[in-house]
């Protein structure tokens, strides 16, 4: 990109969606009208070759997204930097990571579903990162598209001030394009792909409606913008730029959502979205991007979309390709060039950029420079994903993003000795790349242990060892997170002695430990509450990770202990025979004393589960959900299909999807996150003490 661009013609996007909303056939239709591609594939396409934005073969065969893919194109002199990201659960880092980095985005609908479960969570990415977005309702053809109701389920699901900006022409088969309400004119679409865009006026039979929404529209920007207000109360005719004006500022101040409508798939309203995103959606100078000053006590700074200031880079996404590893970077300050020298601000290391690639989807341009407000790839630059880099004038580092906590784990192992070290390769490589995949080895089996999101998150990782590192593996059965936590107050008085000739060990520690707030930011909390030096300073460290340790495994399903503050405020010590050893003991010890007492439960992730089936099967859907240990929270219909919305535990949930599939003859869907962590059942919970202790007792 060359150092000219203009920073308010730059445009950082990414197109977020429940699964199956259209989100990459309408990144396709994006590279198309903007002339990056000149063909158009659909994501489970008849010619086999699939969209171009899902370039792994797994996302063809199985037609989702599973990584974010990153691209860039030009509309109307505006660049655009796009990341299509995928819908499923599973993969909800790639989102994540993606609306760290992006200064606006496009939040897709499906016209006949409305807001689903996952549009809940990905509004509550956008939001965590504020993020002002676009809504766009697609799948206007579908039969039973609605987008009236979508932008009510906006409203009501989501909180969002939704507007409509543009009008629907018909629905479903008699879908024939949009009204743009800012220029009260009529679009239509032509040509074999929709190219041909063609202005007419407001057909009559719709134009009170039109007027209607329009009015509406001016009222909500009004809130926004003075000149517009004014107008709107003294009756005036509010101009198109400075009905865009308001309606710009009222997006980017995150208090309001234009919604517009349109069919990727059949080609219409693709380009009015385009038109949107130029209009209404920030330039990176815009949005305010803080980092942390590591040579000033993590003070804020907030930075300058400026090439001349101080180099910010962030690596908000690793792929190790055949070419050796590609880091993706956000350039939020200064300036890049091939071959400068950069610093990694995270571990101090020096690096050189030997080369700068834009990329299009899995294609590489290499560019000479990279400016503040761009997205591109540097290849040669080893780090993990979250690093800051800059050019070592300023030492400065961004937040990272939120990573959520893996659910569940599975045993595995290459099938043969001799695949062992791509195996290793492929863990290491995928570490990397995806913060919520996690390995680690349990030392009592002997296992390597993958952790991660869900089982699709798991099957993919596993599948891609094979193809990509050409090693069978052997899978373990699943195993889900479990925790332990206490619910009630217990006092712990414990020393800790040791005499065998020569210099002994000695300790003491009393104190209590108790539940801690269950919105808790923290699973651990100490506190010193010692007086008057009965228990030297030096060896407080020591008691603390003393019950740091005891934390790692509970007594009674042998799980980590999440939710405890530990008080210590009495104690002892010996002037020679006391070490920090001895006090790490007795902690350890007194923390299992206070433990037996504190009324230990076992908690395990509760999922929250959207089913969809046909109405004729609601009963057996619900029925299901019961014998899984389900709460069922809500159910609905919509166009002949039952929508039902449940608690259930994740432990119940294996072997589901099959369970739905032969229930609901194939027709059942479903889609299921993390929502928290609650106590199992007192039955439920003597079973797995009962199991533990056997299997304590054969180890």
């Amino acid at each position: 990109m060359a150092a000219t661009v203009d920073m308010k013609k730059i445009r950082n996007i990414g197109i977020s969606a429940h699964i199956d909303s259209g989100k990459t056939t309408l990144s396709e239709r994006i590279l198309f009208y903007t002339n990056k591609i000149h063909a158009i594939h659909e994501v489970k396409g008849k010619d086999g070759v699939g969209a171009v934005m899902d370039s792994m073969d797994l996302e063809r065969e199985k037609g989702i997204t599973i990584q974010s893919a990153a691209t860039y194109c030009e509309w109307k002199g505006f660049n655009v930097n796009l990341i299509d990201t995928p819908g499923h659960v599973d993969f909800t880092v790639e989102v994540e990571r993606s609306l760290r980095v992006l200064d606006g985005a496009v939040l897709v609908l499906c016209s006949v579903a409305g807001v689903q479960s996952q549009s809940i969570t990905v509004d509550r990415q956008m939001k965590r990162y504020k993020v002002p977005r676009i809504c766009f309702i697609n799948k206007m053809d579908r039969a039973g598209a609605n987008p009236f109701r979508g932008r009510q389920m906006l409203i009501d699901k989501l909180s969002h001030n939704a507007h409509f900006i543009t009008y629907p022409i018909g629905a479903e088969d008699r879908f024939q394009g949009v009204v743009d309400l800012v220029q009260m004119k009529a679009f239509y679409f032509d040509g074999e792909n929709g190219e041909k865009v063609r202005e007419e006026e407001v057909p009559a039979d719709i134009l009170d409606e039109c007027k209607k929404f329009r009015e509406e529209l001016i009222a909500a920007v009004g809130e926004f913008d003075e000149t517009v207000g004014m107008k709107y109360l003294e009756g005036q005719d509010v101009t198109i730029p400075e009905l865009r004006e308001a309606i710009r500022k009222a997006t980017l101040s995150l208090e309001f959502t234009p919604v517009m409508m349109g069919s990727a798939y059949k080609n219409k309203g693709v380009q009015l979205l385009l038109d949107a995103v130029t209009y209404y959606l920030p330039n990176p100078t815009e949005r305010e991007n803080i980092a942390l000053d590591q040579n000033n006590n993590e003070a804020k700074v907030v930075l300058q979309s400026d090439v001349s200031k101080p180099l910010v880079a962030l690596a908000f996404k690793l792929d190790d390709g055949r070419y050796g590893q590609l880091t993706y970077m956000r350039i939020y300050q200064g300036t890049v060039k091939k071959g400068d020298t950069i610093f990694n601000n995270v571990n101090d290391k020096k690096v050189k950029v030997p080369r700068i690639v834009q990329m299009h989807s899995s294609e590489m341009h290499d560019v000479e420079e990279a400016t503040a407000g761009s997205i591109c790839a540097f290849f040669g630059v080893d780090c993990a994903s979250g690093d800051t880099f800059g050019d070592g004038k300023a030492k400065l580092t961004m937040t990272s993003m939120f990573v959520p906590n893996a659910v569940i784990s599975l045993a595995i192992a290459p099938k043969d000795k001799a695949g062992q070290t791509n195996f290793s390769k492929a863990l290491n490589k995928f570490t990397k790349e995806d913060p919520t995949f996690r390995v680690h080895r349990d030392e009592e089996s002997a296992q390597t242990i993958i952790s991660g999101m869900g089982e699709l998150h798991l099957e993919i990782y596993c599948e891609r060892i094979k193809r990509e590192f050409n090693c069978e593996v052997v899978v373990g059965k699943p195993q889900v997170a479990f925790r332990e936590t206490i619910t009630q107050q217990a006092k712990f008085n414990y020393t800790h002695k040791k005499q065998s000739g020569g210099k002994g060990q000695f300790g003491r520690v009393a104190g209590f430990i108790e539940p801690l707030p269950s919105d808790a930011a923290v699973n651990y909390e100490f506190v010193d509450d010692i007086v008057g030096g009965v228990i030297p300073r030096n060896f407080i460290p020591a008691c603390d990770k003393g019950f740091q340790e005891a934390i790692k495994e509970g007594r009674l399903i042998g799980f980590p202990i999440v939710g405890v503050r530990v008080t210590i405020n009495d104690g002892a010590y010996h002037d020679v025979d006391s070490d920090e050893l001895s006090f790490r003991t007795a902690a350890i010890m007194g923390f299992r004393e206070a433990y037996e007492k504190a009324g230990a439960v076992v908690l395990e992730p509760m999922m929250k589960l959207e089913t969809q089936a046909p109405e004729e099967f609601q009963g057996s859907v619900m029925g299901q959900i019961n014998q899984r240990r389900g709460m069922i929270l809500n159910s609905g219909t919509n166009e002949g299909y039952a929508i039902i919305e449940a608690e259930v535990p994740l432990t119940e949930m294996f072997g589901y999807s099959t369970d739905l599939r032969s229930a609901t003859q194939g027709k059942g869907e479903f889609t299921m996150e993390f929502l928290k962590y609650s106590a199992v059942p007192r039955n439920v919970q003597e079973e797995m003490v009962k199991k533990f202790q056997e299997k304590k007792a054969k180890g």
